[in-house]
């Protein structure tokens, strides 16, 4: 079988990521080629998995780039491929891939959605809607998840089947601890969707703890002057970008996810396999994984004070830590790994094909 996973992406994320995990653990005898617009990015995808071929694609300067769609269509019917598998970080990105695949006819053409965010403008509205009907699988990486997308974009209830994202059980070196005293600690692009601001509001109302940040961004020097401004930022301690963010897990007394919207994130993933306390934002398909008093705890988004009355909770409490981070890690490897998600996917595209 020849596959084509595609990403669009111009930053790496969560999405890649997932798609790293998946081509990691796929059948040997899949032959993958990793198409995108960004090289740093393909290769990064492609490295993860040996005899990987690559393919790099202009990205489109508009919503009607026909020379780039060109380009799609001339690509996809070189690679021949049974499968494209195209991984969306919103419903509205791998329009110009979903639409070369449409028009080249020969491969099933299945369409993964990480994230439900509303269009930017009707046309990318209607847009997708036509795109929509050349797809022979939707996706969806949670059920919450799933239901979100139908209703944006106009699918039929039930049309997307769940595939939740899932990470690997690895071992990591732990890194030493960034302070003393609690850390409470979070993993993430600093932009506004991860709720970063929420979290440094909270750590006002927490003041024996201090705050450890993994993951840079273009918010990050708004969020240094927050930090100074409510009197907090000797207490946070901005990691920034790391190849390897789970190794400070193991350095924290409690995890938190205070995202604004997410679908199902592979940080919380992997902060519950660290056997991690987790606070998380109620939001996306965050629910599925973080059950609230079983695996974790749950809180409305966009809320200091109940984040920080979470936290503290589970600051004050070893024995409740320790009883969510193990049923935590227990659910993630019953449900949740990377060889979980393949082996989902591996059958999806044998139905495909077995149905062509």
């Amino acid at each position: 079988m020849r596959l084509a996973a595609y990403t669009d992406n111009v930053e790496l994320g969560g999405a890649d990521i997932s798609m790293t995990h998946m081509l990691a653990l796929l059948d040997p005898a899949v032959e993958v080629t990793v198409v995108g617009v960004v090289p740093a990015i393909v290769e990064r995808i492609a490295a993860t998995r040996t005899g990987t071929a690559t393919r790099i694609l202009r990205r489109p300067t508009s919503g009607h780039d026909w020379r780039s769609l060109a380009a799609h269509v001339t690509v996809v019917r070189e690679l021949a491929p049974d499968i494209v598998h195209a991984n969306l970080a919103s419903p509205w990105s791998c329009q110009y891939c979903i639409a070369a695949a449409t028009i080249a006819r020969r491969p099933r053409l299945v369409a993964v959605y990480q994230l439900a965010v509303p269009p930017v403008s009707a046309r990318q509205r209607f847009m997708k809607r036509l795109t929509a009907h050349g797809v022979d699988a939707h996706v969806g990486v949670g059920d919450k998840t799933s239901r979100e997308v139908e209703a944006l974009v106009g699918l039929p209830h039930g049309s997307i089947r769940t595939i939740h994202n899932g990470v690997p059980d690895k071992e990591r070196p732990a890194v030493p601890r960034p302070r003393a005293g609690p850390l409470i600690g979070s993993i993430g692009r600093l932009e506004r969707q991860k709720g970063f601001d929420t979290l440094i509001r909270a750590l006002a109302d927490l003041n024996d703890a201090a705050l450890v940040l993994v993951g840079d961004g273009s918010e990050r020097a708004s969020l240094e002057k927050l930090a100074h401004r409510v009197g907090v930022a000797d207490r946070v301690v901005w990691i920034g970008w790391s190849d390897e963010p789970a190794r400070y897990l193991a350095a924290l007394e409690v995890f938190a996810l205070p995202s604004r919207f997410e679908g199902f994130p592979l940080a919380v993933l992997e902060a519950l396999l660290a056997r991690s306390a987790v606070v998380a934002a109620d939001v996306g398909s965050v629910a599925e994984v973080v059950l609230d008093g079983e695996t974790g705890l749950l809180v409305p988004p966009d809320d200091p004070a109940a984040l920080a009355r979470a936290i503290r909770r589970l600051l004050g409490d070893a024995d409740l830590r320790r009883r969510l981070g193990e049923q935590g890690r227990r659910l993630v490897l019953e449900r949740f790994t990377a060889t979980h998600m393949t082996r989902a996917f591996e059958s999806l595209y044998a139905e495909l094909l077995n149905n062509r």
